[in-house]
């Protein structure tokens, strides 16, 4: 199969070793990963911000470049729900519809078209898993804990191949951390407040590791750690899977 890895713009501006991981990782399970170079920014922040008729160029932009893949994977919940969801063209309506059907979050990729149910991966700490608001909500990549369904999670299914990690329990595990991208700028004390609390469910339960199949909500809960001097740091699940450490 020919893969194209999408790099969100925040990813490989602040954590690119995520999306190195991401890459490795693909590769280590004998894909064809392909990097389209002109990616830029997929339009998530302005139409979160109410301007989503500016998206036009960031639309064709995507299509020009993703266009002809039989997947386009990407290690962010949020931006994947945005190109699904969003991604139009009166130029290239066709082409929009067939990415946006060809989409996929790097834990449900892993888990709905390759099926892994084996990793070369150790990673012998205690991990807290943050469940994205997108990535319950939007992709469901994991159940959410208030409908009376079977439960599942795709990341933490695949976290649990993965040799020494501890998958610690939390009291609120669908709780929002709070950054909600443009959210956390008008509202950010409520912001604050939230990520406060979701980093006090993992440190309670004794986590030395939070991660996340979306890196925006780790980039808020990190900001919050280093203001408290604490010790417990944030990872990309990709970055998990991706690691052996003997």
């Amino acid at each position: 199969m020919k893969v194209a890895l999408f790099v969100p713009c925040y990813v490989d501006q602040f954590y690119p070793k995520a999306a190195i991981a991401t890459l490795e990782l693909l590769e280590k399970l004998g894909v064809e990963v392909h990097y389209p170079k002109n990616q830029t920014c997929c339009g998530q922040p302005m139409a979160n911000s109410g301007y989503e008729h500016l998206t036009s160029g960031c639309n064709n932009l995507f299509i020009d470049n993703f266009s002809g893949y039989d997947y386009v994977v990407c290690p962010s919940g949020s931006c994947t729900l945005h190109i699904k969801e969003h991604l139009h063209s009166s130029e290239n309506e066709d082409k929009a519809l067939a990415i946006r059907k060809r989409v996929y979050e790097l834990t449900e990729f892993l888990v709905d078209v390759l099926k892994v149910e084996h990793l070369e991966a150790r990673f012998p700490y205690k991990v807290g898993l943050h469940n994205s608001c997108h990535g319950l909500r939007g992709l469901k990549i994991s159940q959410m804990s208030e409908l009376v369904a079977p439960a599942f999670s795709k990341p933490g299914q695949l976290l649990n191949m993965v040799q020494g990690l501890e998958l610690v329990p939390l009291s609120r595990q669908d709780d929002c951390c709070g950054f909600g991208g443009t959210f956390c700028v008008v509202e950010e004390a409520v912001s604050s407040k939230m990520g406060i609390d979701r980093v006090e469910d993992h440190i309670e339960h004794g986590a030395q590791y939070i991660t996340s199949a979306d890196l925006s909500c780790l980039m808020h809960l990190e900001g919050i750690l280093r203001r408290q001097n604490s010790d417990v740091k944030v990872i990309h699940v990709a970055e998990i899977l991706n690691h052996y450490q003997p």
